[in-house]
């Protein structure tokens, strides 16, 4: 169950976090793996990786952000892959900020990736699914998507348009054999935490991040693997009836 044998998957912002994690999950399954990356240098360390553990992966330099670079990226991927089974639209930035605190250049900034990068990616991918009898659309969004968190409101929004992108495609292309779904993720642990809470709070990083792992009622982070899991079964054909949903991953978040 839940083997991708045979599948081409694109994975964007696969460098590092969940994105790397659902690349060496999916690899590990039997597809062959193009990581769209706008850092190269961290995109070419996790393909090595992949292969080295018998995989298949490629490194394809993507700014999902700019409509040129994602459709030259695409255009690699065609060049090496017949067909295109899976796009897994990962890629993300975060911000924190309110409505009054958010400047006009980071929502913008936060835009162009969260929301423009979700589309531009899933256009180029349901164009090519279109051809070749179907495939699977996955975003990732966020807990952010369903419920209020404070200080997020730039990311909040993009995470919103993730979720409403994910039912749009789903009930556009449904007849055409084309699944869209998301994954709504609490705080999962990743380079980035770590990183936010050195640039942050100096100093106080382990007081800081116990206490973002208890928000979590079961008392933890997500991991990226745990999150990676989730996403082969929604990628897989045992997900074959599932289409336009939502899918917390929280840690218990949503039922309190």
């Amino acid at each position: 169950m839940f083997r991708l044998d045979g599948k081409n998957a694109v994975v964007t912002g696969a460098g590092s976090g969940i994105g790397l994690a659902i690349a060496t999950t999916f690899a590990a399954s039997g597809a062959r793996v193009f990581i769209l990356e706008r850092d190269m240098p961290s995109a070419e360390v996790a393909a090595k990786k992949i292969r080295a553990a018998d995989g298949t992966a490629s490194a394809i330099e993507c700014d999902v952000a700019s409509a040129s670079s994602v459709q030259s990226a695409f255009a690699q991927v065609d060049r090496d892959a017949a067909k295109l089974d899976i796009v897994v639209c990962n890629a993300g930035i975060a911000h924190v900020g309110t409505a009054e605190n958010t400047s006009e250049a980071d929502f913008d900034r936060i835009y162009s990736v969260n929301v423009k990068g979700v589309y531009l990616t899933a256009q180029a991918g349901v164009r090519r699914m279109l051809k070749t009898g179907g495939g699977v659309i996955l975003n990732l969004a966020s807990i952010a998507s369903l419920i209020g968190l404070t200080d997020r409101f730039a990311y909040s929004m993009s995470k919103g348009a993730v979720l409403t992108m994910t039912r749009s495609i789903a009930v556009d292309y449904v007849k055409q054999g084309i699944r869209c779904n998301c994954m709504c993720p609490a705080r999962v642990h990743t380079p980035f935490v770590d990183g936010y809470l050195h640039a942050t709070y100096p100093g106080r990083e382990a007081e800081m991040f116990k206490q973002l792992s208890e928000y979590q009622p079961i008392g933890r982070m997500g991991t990226p693997e745990e999150v990676a899991a989730l996403a082969l079964y929604l990628c897989s054909d045992e997900a074959s009836f599932i289409t336009g949903q939502a899918y917390p991953i929280d840690g218990g978040v949503l039922a309190f």
